[in-house]
């Protein structure tokens, strides 16, 4: 084997020494509050059961897509997922990619064009990110839930070109790590009157807001005046992939465009027929159950945190995803680790992948959470802290 190059080794030591190498956790029973599983469609039994039914009744076996969708991946259950995402989320049309990274990628280093501009919230998605910097249009970020900020770039940029350019604006519904949602009504106004492209990420929202789960765009009818959304299967839906919708026209230019989408073996029927499975169950009376369970199981824990006066360390969100704001890596991670030890799964968030000084617990709420392990949890958070 070669010698491990000095300058990938360096910047191992540099993660090390600020207590934030990453590692693989290993599989446990501690309670669950750390993962995206907000309804726990993972585990569903059902679910599993309902999937299997429907690759019997298509007269599928195969265990992979043996190509790209464009070559020979295409199998007729995409085409039926397709057209029930675009009916449930109110959308003209829905293009699945293999993952909700897949389609920020394909989506944002190919839509806006050179001479383009975007404007991100400084909090966005890695993912989003990334395929900004991959793309050809000039990028800008916009401070966190700030709409007057974004305003003010938006139309000062605009100011100074002379050529008519298309602007994008991207955010999230939900952000991820904050658990907090921006004023979605009053950017998708204020873009829809100045004509440009609004783009909202709903990771974090499907499954969680919204009749059945169809997400925050939606539940404030605002999806006419978005032009394109991402939903993702990997979160409150507990399976796997994602899928852009918009219009006709949009999902026409991302499958002749999009790398991510083209140059990649399509998903496997079953991990198609989970998602198709997974979306029916969101309508039926134990779906229906486990969305109001989250709710209440919201409402439950910010009400423990007012009654422990928790309230200083957490940042305000409705979410399933609350945030406990403990600087310091080392001081984190600790925490976490005695957390674990009464055997409570929740993730300490190390810089970098937050701001310096801004590292915290990032608490996942679930359906199946019940009151005792909340109140275990925030009890032994408040002796800790």
């Amino acid at each position: 084997m070669s010698k491990f190059p000095k300058k990938l080794a360096q910047k191992l030591a540099i993660r090390a020494e600020n207590d934030a190498l990453r590692s693989l956790p290993i599989a446990h029973n501690a309670i669950d509050f750390s993962s995206n599983d907000y309804l726990g469609f993972a585990k569903n039994e059902t679910i599993y059961a309902h999937t299997f039914q429907l690759l019997l009744n298509e007269g599928i076996a195969h265990n992979g897509a043996s190509g790209s969708r464009l070559l020979t991946g295409n199998h007729n259950l995409y085409g039926t997922l397709e057209r029930y995402l675009a009916e449930f989320h109110k959308a003209e049309s829905a293009l699945v990619f293999n993952s909700g990274y897949d389609a920020n990628m394909g989506f944002f280093s190919t839509v806006p064009q050179r001479g383009d501009i975007v404007f991100y919230d400084a909090h966005i998605h890695a993912s989003i990110r990334d395929g900004i910097k991959m793309g050809l249009a000039k990028s800008y970020k916009f401070a966190h839930n700030d709409i007057e900020d974004l305003k003010a770039k938006c139309l000062a940029q605009r100011s100074q070109n002379a050529e008519e350019v298309d602007i994008y604006v991207v955010t999230e519904s939900i952000f991820s790590m904050d658990g907090d949602a921006p004023n979605l009504k009053a950017m998708a106004k204020f873009c829809a009157t100045e004509g440009f492209h609004l783009i909202v990420d709903e990771a974090h929202a499907v499954g969680v807001f919204g009749e059945n789960g169809c997400g925050l765009v939606q539940e404030l009818a605002i999806e006419k005046q978005v032009f394109a959304r991402i939903v993702t299967f990997g979160k409150a839906v507990g399976c796997h992939g994602a899928a852009v919708l918009g219009s006709d026209n949009l999902k026409r230019f991302l499958l002749n465009f999009a790398r991510s989408f083209i140059y990649t073996t399509g998903l496997p029927p079953h991990a198609v027929a989970s998602i198709i499975a997974a979306y029916n169950y969101l309508g039926m009376e134990d779906g229906l159950k486990q969305l109001a369970l989250l709710q209440t199981t919201i409402a439950l824990f910010k009400s423990k945190v007012q009654a422990l006066h928790l309230e200083k360390h957490f940042l305000e969100s409705d979410s399933a995803i609350q945030v406990c704001i403990v600087p310091g890596n080392s001081v984190v991670k600790e925490l976490a680790n005695k957390l674990f030890d009464d055997g409570l799964d929740v993730k300490a968030i190390l810089s970098p992948t937050v701001s310096e000084g801004q590292e915290r617990l990032r608490i996942c709420l679930h359906s199946h959470n019940n009151t005792e392990e909340i109140v275990f949890l925030l009890q032994r958070l408040k002796s800790y802290l």
